[in-house]
């Protein structure tokens, strides 16, 4: 994963891409279970097949190249020979390697196996998969999408992005409207946020920024979510979300992280991701998307009102399933580092330091205005 953020070359970022399926496919199947095989032998399949197509599109964008008379894939050669390519191959590797790539960024149409995978791994697995994993998706498809930014196609592009992220939004809000199983209901609040982060890029302006912003506060909102969702799992001895309620009379501590992850990933102030969201919003406003901007709204509307019931369910009311309770005791100290993570999010979408903005703005330095 740390060879996709520093590789300056296609051919080695998609080696690295394809190894973090290898990497990671283990650590799904920890509890050795049936259904764990299946996710994993599912996740090893579908990101094959995924990063297969991705390499596709590099085949593309190596044709496209090739007629401008260029055989390097470095990050600082490619921009300089794509201005008189021909744009068919241009298209084709970008909807290749978007498709390719989403694998890992947990983007529609690609979002299942994320999906999956969450459902069998250990919370700490699934931290670790709607965090670090998908930025290494994100990296990716940025870096496919800068490369070509500055050519013809750039408004294809967008659209492209756009409809990704309205259909992963939409998809999202659908399920988690009826998700009854904890990690699920979070995965697909992954698959929201990677929507959101998509419409951002394609609406560009101040949407560049806010794309980047947001996946960095994802990041460690979901890090939290998911750790302090294995102390609730060690509480009810089940992820089903009937089974569980009335966590506030075990857990106080934990319960004040879930109310504060509540808050954080609906983007409600003074959440960080507020501050992201509303950029992504100024940036349909001010790209004239304004159907697509109430649209949005509304389905974050539904999934907010579905998070709380099942969130607020789990912390106030009984189960409805179950009277029988796995009892636990839980360390208080165990959430120290979910607080932190949480208050770093709020810190750096409210009060950003200086070297963090720049970080981010070097890295859309580059993109169309």
């Amino acid at each position: 994963m740390t060879l996709v953020t520093v590789s300056q070359h296609f051919g080695l970022l998609w080696v690295a891409v394809e190894a973090t399926t290898l990497a990671s496919a283990p650590l799904i199947y920890f509890h050795r279970h049936r259904r764990s095989l299946e996710a994993t032998w599912k996740y090893v399949f579908i990101c094959s097949i995924g990063i297969t197509f991705a390499f596709v599109g590099i085949v593309f964008l190596s044709k496209a190249l090739h007629e401008a008379g260029s055989v390097n894939f470095d990050f600082n050669d490619i921009p300089d020979h794509l201005q008189n390519v021909n744009t068919f191959w241009l298209k084709l590797a970008f909807i290749f390697m978007i498709v390719g790539f989403s694998t890992k960024m947990g983007l529609f149409p690609m979002h299942t196996i994320a999906v999956d995978a969450h459902t069998v791994a250990p919370p700490p697995i699934s931290a670790f998969i709607s965090t670090t994993l998908m930025n290494v998706g994100f990296v990716a498809i940025f870096r496919t999408y800068s490369l070509m930014a500055h050519t013809s196609i750039l408004p294809w592009m967008n659209h492209i992005l756009l409809w990704s992220g309205i259909l992963s939004v939409f998809v999202s809000t659908v399920y988690i409207l009826k998700v009854n199983h904890l990690k699920r209901m979070f995965a697909y609040s992954s698959l929201e946020h990677m929507g959101l982060t998509a419409i951002g890029l394609a609406s560009g302006g101040i949407g560049y920024f806010a794309a980047i912003l947001h996946m960095v506060l994802h990041s460690f909102v979901k890090a939290s979510v998911f750790y302090q969702i294995d102390q609730i799992h060690r509480t009810f001895n089940t992820y089903i979300l009937s089974k569980t309620g009335s966590y506030f009379n075990k857990n106080i501590v934990g319960t004040f992280v879930m109310l504060l992850v509540f808050i954080s990933i609906t983007a409600m102030p003074p959440s960080g991701m507020f501050v992201s969201e509303f950029l992504i919003f100024r940036s349909l406003f001010e790209s004239s998307h304004i159907i697509v901007m109430i649209l949005i709204l509304l389905l974050l509307t539904m999934i907010m009102w579905a998070l709380g019931k099942n969130i607020f369910s789990l912390l106030f009311l009984p189960p409805v399933d179950s009277d029988e309770i796995h009892n636990m005791a839980i360390n208080p100290w165990e959430s120290a580092t979910q607080f932190t993570l949480l208050v770093l999010a709020i810190y750096l979408g409210l009060d950003p330091p200086a070297g963090f903005v720049q970080l981010i703005n070097d890295a859309v330095m580059h993109l169309p205005k």
